[in-house]
């Protein structure tokens, strides 16, 4: 009985768990009151776990490009959100990042960029700048396609439909930001590199924490954005790639 209260109050808090579209007046619904914890968990677990190694396998056995892949990933959350009497898109796309956000956006990828420019350039040498100055055509295909084919789809699955759909599962947001990073950081095992893994990981619990601050899709799409541009101009795009050659390129 008081596992259950329990779980009935974090329902009620959706305010402070969910996403920027989930509807307060529509938050206890049949979804949400019938057991959600185990069944919620399971599902969890199901979508990213289960949905990441399906991933590796299609890329990998199946040869799928990554790009053609995601794609498909988008469509499927934004129809169960848009089925879900208790989120509105509308009102999540409404809810823009104000000047501060947008500031401290910057501020730290600006940081952030002159640490991992510097990493690079310790480490690695050999590799800053390498794809852009290598192939810059491909270079700036990735930089037109990345924000819709990929980011797109990451922001949909890893924010908006985790906070909204398993906000009631954590009981802080430190844990529900750490769980939505290491979800995010064991989604790139497609890479078969710790780089990847590891670095999307320590991106992951950015995005976490300022999609949980602000509930602005478009401050975590941006920095999203931001941070992948980065990636593929210093030189570690060679971490993100699966091998798998996309025939429109």
């Amino acid at each position: 009985m008081t596992a259950s209260l329990s779980i009935g109050q974090n329902a009620c808090n959706v305010d402070f768990f969910s996403a920027g579209g989930t509807l307060q007046e529509n938050a206890i619904d049949g979804r949400r009151t019938e057991a959600p914890g185990l069944r919620l968990w399971a599902e969890f677990g199901l979508i990213y776990i289960g949905l990441a190694l399906l991933m590796r396998v299609a890329v990998f056995d199946y040869r799928v490009p990554l790009f053609y892949a995601l794609p498909p990933v988008l469509v499927g959350f934004t129809a169960f959100l848009l089925c879900d009497r208790s989120y509105s898109l509308k009102k999540e796309l409404d809810r823009r990042p104000s000047r501060a956000t947008l500031a401290a956006i910057l501020l730290t990828f600006l940081a952030g960029s002159l640490v991992v420019a510097g990493l690079v350039a310790a480490i690695m040498p050999e590799r800053l700048f390498s794809l852009a100055a290598e192939r810059p055509g491909f270079w700036l295909k990735i930089m037109v396609l990345y924000p819709f084919t990929s980011v797109l789809p990451q922001e949909f699955a890893y924010r908006i439909f985790f906070f909204h759909r398993y906000g009631v599962l954590f009981s802080s947001r430190w844990s529900l930001s750490l769980a939505n990073a290491l979800a995010f950081g064991f989604g790139h095992i497609l890479f078969r590199n710790w780089i990847a893994v590891g670095g999307t990981f320590v991106v992951g619990l950015l995005l976490a924490w300022r999609y949980e601050r602000t509930r602005s899709f478009w401050a975590v799409y941006i920095e999203h954005v931001l941070w992948g541009w980065l990636v593929f101009t210093i030189g570690l795009g060679v971490y993100f790639f699966t091998g798998v050659k996309n025939p429109a390129w």
